[in-house]
Formats: structure tokens, sequence, C-alpha cells
């Protein structure tokens, strides 16, 4: 259902829908109207990042970078930054979208599947869709949605309940609706998807609950299927050889978070989540391609090019859903085109993203699980570090060196930045798990304790514990080159400007600005909720903005006048 809503009309209670035309929904298509983006062309998509006024993708743009090119906001400035607006949102769920901006409209996704069009200078909603969602139904993670593409004027979103959607994104009227999984089978939808040309990808959701994962394509005309790849090979399908006693039926290998994509080499690349069961590896011999992998496809075929697998039989639910970095840098001395990968598994990797050939790999944070990696890439594991039935302590814990919240690479400083969970540990155990259809499909689980408070607090506490951090990383050694650690757990991603700023979050509920060659703390505001989305910016007229998600609201800053 498609609702107008003008300025901050309380958003509870049905309105009429913009066929039967009311005052309200006559101001509010006025008001839209007024500030209407223009056609998110090919060209736009592709040329994003020459657009800075502009957050046209998930990711930014299709190199994932999280940078902006605006400059107007500097270290010089930044205390001077105020809150402009805010939006709060109907649902209590976990907030974990990422806004785009077209033209002076942003539009957000909430939970479970609902889209919003807001007016970027002021925060009034001008309309929302509300998709209704079915009874019973259990998705792995939470009532998760963590954003939207478009192209041309059409937004796509997709549900929980495993589909995809698209809405006219004047009004929120939708053009389309087509299923793409059996949501009673454990499936669901939580990225935001990805335009490519006239194909829109997505991924599937699920990975506890013994789905078969995979991506697909659908053309963002008529949603008709064009192309679906197997994260879990299919009898005589390369890598099908990976998993024995059929473990492959109920293997996971999901896909939750949005890929990239090259389009000098029309490549699109993918981190695919764990192997399932999670915890029990006994039952699933073999390396179990491609789960804890990345996966090259080309994006008119869904045909692989190349996979690289960070963890291969992995037994420690250490997706590797992370954010493939794109970089074009020098590498020993020769032009490069790079793909850097902090992993949650605890190592950082530089990979050649036209091969998939392994360049470099390091730890960026305290493993117990590995020896190190061979010249391949592949880990070299120390022995008895798998879960056990009485529980074996290894670092780092289950939700990793790092995790699904973004990185950031900025061509100016030439460093990748990311969050990272310093000496944490997670206890491991498993047990036998029997496979139900649609239902929790563990084969075990994990003790990990979420420390309130950094490493000079611990004793404290009376425990060992470990602490969230940003960290600089340089990309040509995986040499650390600062280090800011905060005082709790954070799950934000970062953004990079062109002013050498690096915004973030953290549990706590802060929002603040580091200097992005030192690490030095340059800005702070308190907000009050978790932060659990990338921060992003964009310009109106001749004002730079920065928008964050803390809690259940979005908050907006700019510099005062």
């Amino acid at each position: 259902m498609t609702r107008l809503l003008p300025g901050n009309r309380p958003q509870n209670g049905d309105c009429p829908p913009a066929a039967r035309r009311t005052p309200f929904a006559l101001v509010a298509l006025l008001l839209l109207a007024s500030q209407a983006p223009g056609q998110v062309s090919r060209e736009r998509l592709l040329g994003a990042a020459s657009e800075p006024q502009n957050w046209l993708t998930y990711h930014g743009t299709y190199a994932s970078q999280h940078h902006t090119g605006l400059d107007q906001i500097t270290a010089a400035n930044v205390s001077q930054l105020d809150l402009k607006w805010v939006w709060q949102a109907q649902s209590l769920d976990k907030f974990q979208s990422t806004p785009l901006v077209v033209d002076g409209v942003m539009y957000v996704s909430e939970p479970p599947s609902t889209v919003v069009a807001i007016d970027a200078a002021t925060g009034r909603t001008f309309w929302m869709y509300e998709h209704k969602m079915p009874t019973g139904i259990t998705p792995c993670c939470g009532k998760v949605n963590r954003g939207l593409a478009i192209s041309g004027k059409t937004l796509y979103m997709a549900t929980l309940d495993a589909r995809l959607l698209a809405l006219d994104a004047a009004t929120g009227r939708k053009k389309w609706d087509v299923a793409v999984a059996e949501y009673q089978n454990g499936y669901s939808l939580t990225l935001a998807p990805l335009v490519v040309k006239d194909k829109v990808i997505i991924g599937t959701a699920g990975g506890e609950l013994g789905i078969q994962g995979f991506l697909a394509a659908f053309d963002a005309n008529t949603g008709k299927s064009l192309w679906r790849f197997h994260t879990i090979p299919q009898p005589g399908e390369p890598g099908h050889e990976t998993w024995k006693n059929d473990a492959w039926k109920t293997g996971g290998a999901s896909i939750w978070l949005t890929g990239s994509y090259d389009p000098d080499l029309n490549l699109t690349y993918w981190g695919v989540g764990n192997p399932g069961p999670d915890w029990d590896a006994s039952v699933r011999p073999g390396d179990n391609l491609y789960s804890s992998s990345v996966v090259a496809l080309d994006a008119e075929t869904g045909k692989r090019k190349w996979h690289f697998q960070f963890t291969p039989n992995d037994a420690w639910d250490w997706d590797s859903v992370q954010t493939p970095v794109l970089a074009n840098m020098e590498w020993k001395g020769r032009p490069r085109k790079l793909m850097l990968w902090g992993n949650r598994n605890a190592f950082f990797y530089v990979l050649d993203r036209a091969t998939g050939e392994f360049l470099l790999g390091k730890p960026f944070v305290k493993q117990t699980w590995a020896k190190g990696l061979d010249d391949r890439g592949r880990p070299v594991k120390i022995p008895g570090m798998e879960p056990s039935p009485k529980g074996t302590v290894v670092y780092p814990g289950v939700q990793g060196g790092t995790n699904w919240y973004a990185p950031s690479f900025s061509p100016r400083t030439n460093l990748f930045y990311l969050t990272a969970w310093e000496d944490y540990v997670g206890t491991y155990y498993t047990w036998q798990t029997d496979y139900v259809p649609g239902k929790w499909y563990a084969g075990g689980g994990v003790k990990a304790v979420v420390p309130p408070t950094k490493r000079d607090q611990i004793q404290r506490w009376g425990r060992d514990a470990g602490y969230a951090a940003i960290l600089a990383i340089d990309p040509r050694t995986g040499a650390r080159v600062w280090q800011h650690p905060m005082t709790g757990m954070s799950e934000s991603g970062l953004l990079t400007t062109s002013s050498d700023l690096l915004f973030s979050g953290n549990r706590e509920g802060h929002f603040f600005a580091l200097d992005a060659r030192s690490g030095k703390l340059l800005w702070r505001r308190y907000l009050g909720g978790q932060v659990m989305n990338s921060p992003i910016s964009y310009m109106l007229g001749p004002r730079q903005y920065v928008t964050v998600a803390s809690g259940h609201s979005l908050f907006t800053f700019t510099l005062r006048d």
C-alpha cells in the first residue's frame, strides 16, 4: 500500500490511494513534483563518483568504496556541524538501511519491507509504500531490510518474504512484484539490490535455515527472470564434488549484502555466507564451495569467471559477505585492478579482481585458528580449533574480526578503513541437529562475550574482553597505519570524504568524525541509539549534508549558518 504523507503528518493510519485525490494527497504530489528527481540513467550509475552531490547506489558507487568526493566539511570546520533534521521510522526492528539520495529526494527502507521518499533538505515525508508481510514468517536473523536500488525512475526493493518489487520513484506506486524463492523454506531477502545495465541482481539470505543459496538477475523493466547462479553447485556443476553426504541440499551459502561491479570487466562480485549447519562441519566434509567465498560473475550471463574461498569448510560461521571494495592501485611497480577485503575470519586480503589471483593476506586482529595463509591464500588451519561438544576457545568470536558493516577506501590517502573487533574471543560448541524445512539448522552454538568497555577498563570487569576499533590499513603491505579504539563495540559502517574526514558511529549511540590520515577524533555527537548502518553524504545547493541512522531515526547534519 502507498501512502502520501505531506509534511510531518502522522504516519499511522491508512491514507487514500493516489487515484482518489484528497487535499493532503495533492499537497504531497506538489511537494514531490517541485523536487522530482531526474532519471537515473545507466550512464549516471556508471559515473556516480562524478556526481557526489547524490548517493545513487547502496555502496555509493559500483566500486563500493563508501567515499564521497565532497569536501565542504573539513577538519577545520567539522566542529560546526549542527543537526538539521530528524526523521523517525515507524518500525522498532533493526534499522540497518543506507539511504539513496537522488536530486534532492532521499529514499530509505525501514524494516521489515517499507519504502519512504523524503525531502533531503528538510526531512519531510513525501510518500510511503508498505509491503504487507505474510503471517508466520521466521527469517534467519531479525526483520532486516538494508536498502534500495534505483534505475530510470524506478526503485527496487527486496523483501523479507523473498520477493522483488519495483516502485515508481515519484509516487510509490507498485509497478511489478515477483517471487524469488519460497519463504516457507527459510529463504528471505535482506540486501539492497544492485542494478547493472538492464538487470536487477539480488541474492537470498537464510543460511541458518538450510537453504540452497543463489544469486539471480531480473529484467529491470518487467521482472522477468534472466539468470541464476547457485552458490552451492548443483549435481554436474563444477564444485559440486566439494560437498559430501548430500550436504549440498541444505548447505546455506547465502547472500545477504550487496555486491560490486566493474564495468570495464563486466564482472559483478558478491560475498557468500557460511555453509550449513554452521558449527557441525562433520556432516559436510570438503571445502563446501562457494560458501565463505567471493564469486566473480559475468553480469550478462551469471556465469562464474573466478572464485576465491577465504575459509574452506568453515566451521565458525565466518560469512564472507563483507563488501568487495574495488580500487585501482599500483602493485609492485605496475597498475593493477585490485579487490580489497577485510574478512570476518580476521584476515585482510588483496586480490586481482580480473583473475582472482591472491596477492596478499595478513591478520588485522588476533586470530588463533590458522597458522597463516599459503602461497595461494588458502589458510593453514591449526588442528583442534574446530567447535567441539565441550567447547573450543577461538579468536575471533562468532561476530568475527569484522562483519557486514561497510569499510571505506579513500583514493586520496590510499588507505583501507574498517570497523574491527579487537581481542574478541568465542567458545564454539557443536551438537547434532536434524534438518527441518524452514527451521533453525546450526549444529551447535557459540558463547562470545560482547564487552561494554575497551581494554584499559577490562580489569574493572574482572574478565578478558575485547573492544571495537576503527583501523586504517595500507593495502600494499597489510600493515596498520593507525587505530582508533572505542569505549564500546561497534556495528557501524564508514564513510570517508575528499577533505580527509572519516565518519562512523558505535553501539553507544555516538556519531563522530576522525582525521582519515591520523585517526584523531575531531567531532562527536551523542544521538542516543545504536548506529547500525553506514553514513552517507550529499549536497543540496551550497550545503553538504551528512546522514546516519541511529536507533530508529535518521539524523542529518550540515554546517551551521
